[in-house]
């Protein structure tokens, strides 16, 4: 008799159970890799979104230009917007504060209304806002979903970066949490 096992007694053959959970711990780190990849911009490019953004202008309620590139370089803080959204409206107040408490830290609030321009002009004259708003219309819409809001919803809230980059997205009304963050992290 053998005293010592042969090479198959003594290394089993792996149990089902344990290939099916190595083959899924592969699978799983496959895919997170595969996911990190194709969130990575392609080499020597920007953010697509943060770059799309940047190159935008909008009307403005008094007729002027609002020229988005015009804030790169600076902490950016863009707010959509309606009239007859009245989350929208109870934040303006908060969103004005923001910006005077703010501004000689370099921090630009831009408002970017989707509504009709003679809607906004009135709301305007009744509830003032020292922060420039630009005239997106109902083309703000589309432009929200592409930042990442595919519901459309509003108010919708992106900070940008001083680097130029979208750093956070804010569906529904922005809180003083939420500002007290983004100046720490920004």
């Amino acid at each position: 008799m053998n005293a010592h096992p042969s090479p198959i007694e003594a290394n089993p053959a792996p149990s089902r159970r344990g290939l099916l959970l190595a083959a899924a711990g592969i699978a799983a780190a496959a895919g997170a890799g595969l996911a990190w990849w194709q969130a990575q911009p392609p080499e020597g490019s920007g953010d697509p979104l943060s770059d799309a953004l940047w190159s935008l202008s909008f009307d403005t309620p008094g007729g002027q230009k609002l020229v988005l590139a015009d804030f790169k370089g600076k902490p950016l803080l863009v707010n959509f917007w309606a009239t007859w959204c009245a989350p929208c409206v109870e934040e303006l107040p908060l969103l004005d504060r923001f910006f005077k408490q703010n501004a000689a830290n370099s921090w630009i609030v831009v408002g970017l209304a989707i509504d009709q321009p003679s809607a906004v002009q009135k709301f305007l004259q009744k509830l003032p806002v020292t922060f420039p708003i630009g005239l997106a219309g109902l083309g703000g819409t589309d432009l929200v979903k592409t930042l990442g809001n595919t519901s459309g919803g509003l108010p919708f809230t992106v900070v940008l970066g001083a680097e130029g980059k979208v750093l956070h997205r804010k569906m529904g009304q922005v809180t003083p949490a939420d500002l007290e963050l983004w100046v720490r992290q920004t």
